[in-house]
């Protein structure tokens, strides 16, 4: 009788494993997005300083700064979407949160906040 109830377990989790199904996540933003600026020090070197978004299908992302390909700063954030308006949310308090468009007409995909400019650049 306890092989028969250990058979019953195994078949409901099996069966109920099998009915849990994630959504698949096909949004247009997911993938690493970045922005490259050259930055001028007090004593006239400059440093190229690049920010990067990666975009993940669990809503999910990780931020990254670099200073000439060193990495200096990174966090995670959380992102949403509604009426093709993108909301990034960070875990950090020296992070604005912030809202940007995608804008795919151009080459190029770019990210625009939503009052105008550029955020970022699709690699």
């Amino acid at each position: 009788m306890k092989k028969f109830f250990s058979l019953l377990a195994i078949i409901a989790i099996i069966s109920v494993s099998n009915c849990t199904r994630i959504p698949e996540n096909n949004d247009p933003v997911l993938g690493i997005w970045s922005k490259t600026q050259i930055s001028t020090i007090a004593d006239k070197q400059q440093a190229l300083q690049k920010e990067e978004w990666i975009f993940n299908d669990a809503y999910l992302g990780r931020y990254n700064l670099y200073s000439d390909e060193t990495l200096i700063f990174y966090t995670d954030f959380r992102w949403s979407v509604d009426n093709e308006m993108y909301s990034i949310t960070y875990g950090e308090e020296q992070l604005q949160d912030t809202e940007v468009i995608m804008d795919i007409t151009g080459e190029p995909e770019q990210l625009e906040f939503a009052t105008g400019g550029l955020f970022a650049l699709r690699e």
